[in-house]
C-alpha cells in the first residue's frame, strides 16, 4: 500500500478528535495553507501553534478545536525531535537556576501594562479566580471572582492586624493590597519583574507594605504567613526542595501557614509545552501531586488540599473576552500575530483546564501541623 500523505495522515488522527478537516461544525478546522499537514507532524504542537499565529488555519472556535485534540490525547500521538531534546535538556540544565530567574520577567511578564490592564479587569490578578463568594453562592463577574480568590486565600491563612505576610511571587501587588487593606497585616512581596516591582509600589504607597525585585531564594527572614499566588509554576522540579526549604526557613515555625496555589497537571514531568516554553512561559513547567509532596515531606504538614481547576477555564474566557473587546484600542505593537499568539494561548489554556488535563490547586502548609487540625474555608 502507498504511504499515507502529510493530509491524509492529519485527517486520520483528527478524526481520532471527531474533528474535520474543512468541516461546518464549530470545533472543525479550516486550512488555508497546504504546508501545515507536514509542519504539524514534524513539529507537533510547535508547529500547530506557530502556524496558527502565521494565519495557515482557523476554527469557528478555536478553544472547541484544541479541547477535542486534547480530550482525545491527539497530542499524544505526535512528538518531534524537539519535544525529545527538549526533554533531555531539561533533565541535564537547571532552567529555573537563580541565573535565569528573570527571563520570563523581561520576556512575559514585562509585556507592558496596557495589555494586562485590558484583559485582567478591575485588578491585575494574573490567575484563577474563584467563582463563589464565601456563602458559596456563585459569581458572574470577573473582579468579583478575583477578590473572592484573594478574600479565600486569606481566611484558609487566618490573617488579622500584627501578622507579617511573604507574598511569594507578587505579581502587581494586588493581593498584598487587598491583605493590608482588608485584614490589617504588613508584608513583603518579591517578583522577578521590573515592570511589576514599579506598578506594585505605586499601587501599595501608603500601606505597610515593601515590594522587592528579588528571587526568591534569597528572601531570609521571619515572617507568621505567606502566600504563593501563580508562581510556583516558574520554580521547577529541580528546585522544588530549595523553594519548600526557603518558605519553612521564612516562616513561624509554631503558627505559620502557607498557602501555595498553583496550576497543576495529572502527570509528573520535567518541562512544559515547547510552544508555551518559546512564546509565553520560558523555563516553566507544572508541578505534579506527587512532585510536591515529594518535596514537602519532612519539611511541612499538609493541612487541605484545595482543587477548583474548572473555575480557570471561566477566567480565561473573561480574559479573552476582554481582550477581544479592547485590542483595537491598544498600541499598535500588539500587531495581528501578536493576537493570534495571545489568542492560541488563551484558547490552548481553556482547553487544557476542560479536558482535566490540568488542576489549579491550592494547598495549605504547616511547619508542624496545627494543633488541634486546621478546617479550610471554603
Amino acid at each position: 500500500m502507498p504511504a499515507l500523505s502529510s493530509r491524509s495522515k492529519v485527517e486520520e488522527l483528527l478524526a481520532t478528535a471527531d474533528i474535520r478537516v474543512g468541516g461546518e461544525r464549530p470545533w472543525d478546522v479550516q486550512v488555508h495553507e497546504p504546508r501545515f499537514f507536514a509542519r504539524v507532524l514534524a513539529q507537533g504542537s510547535l508547529g500547530l501553534g506557530e502556524s496558527y499565529m502565521d494565519g495557515w488555519w482557523d476554527a469557528p472556535s478555536l478553544d472547541g478545536f484544541l479541547f477535542q485534540l486534547l480530550h482525545a490525547r491527539v497530542d499524544e500521538r505526535v512528538h518531534s525531535l524537539g519535544d525529545v531534546l527538549a526533554g533531555v535538556k531539561a533533565r541535564v540544565v537547571n532552567m529555573q537556576s537563580m541565573r535565569r530567574a528573570f527571563t520570563v520577567g523581561r520576556r512575559h511578564y514585562d509585556l507592558g501594562n496596557d495589555l494586562y490592564s485590558a484583559m485582567l479587569g478591575q485588578r491585575l490578578v494574573y490567575s484563577c479566580a474563584y467563582w463563589r463568594d464565601a456563602t458559596g453562592m456563585p459569581l458572574d463577574d470577573l473582579d468579583a471572582a478575583q477578590e473572592a480568590k484573594l478574600d479565600l486565600v486569606c481566611r484558609k491563612l487566618d490573617l488579622g492586624p500584627g501578622l507579617r505576610v511573604l507574598d511569594i511571587g507578587c505579581g502587581w501587588g494586588e493581593a498584598l493590597k487587598f491583605a493590608a487593606e482588608r485584614y490589617g497585616v504588613s508584608g513583603v512581596g518579591v517578583t522577578v519583574s521590573k515592570e511589576q516591582a514599579e506598578y506594585a509600589r505605586r499601587l501599595c504607597e501608603g500601606l505597610p507594605v515593601e515590594i522587592r525585585l528579588q528571587d526568591y531564594r534569597e528572601v531570609d527572614e521571619r515572617f507568621d504567613r505567606a502566600f504563593s499566588i501563580g508562581m510556583f509554576e516558574h520554580v521547577g522540579v529541580r528546585n522544588y526542595d530549595t523553594y519548600f526549604e526557603t518558605a519553612r526557613r521564612c516562616l513561624d515555625p509554631r503558627n505559620g501557614l502557607l498557602v501555595l496555589h498553583t496550576i497543576g497537571g495529572n502527570h509528573s514531568v520535567r518541562h512544559t509545552d515547547r510552544w508555551i516554553a518559546k512564546y509565553i512561559f520560558p523555563n516553566s513547567m507544572l508541578p505534579s501531586a506527587e512532585q510536591i509532596t515529594q518535596s514537602v515531606e519532612g519539611r511541612f504538614v499538609i493541612e487541605d488540599w484545595h482543587n477548583f481547576g474548572t473555575d480557570y477555564d471561566r477566567t480565561l474566557q473573561a480574559w479573552r473576552d476582554n481582550l477581544d473587546a479592547a485590542w483595537a484600542s491598544l498600541p499598535p505593537q500588539y500587531d495581528q500575530r501578536f493576537r493570534r499568539m495571545w489568542r492560541f494561548y488563551l484558547c490552548a489554556s481553556m482547553a487544557t483546564f476542560r479536558s482535566r488535563r490540568a488542576q489549579l490547586w491550592q494547598v495549605v502548609l504547616s511547619p508542624e501541623g496545627v494543633p488541634g487540625g486546621y478546617v479550610a474555608p471554603r
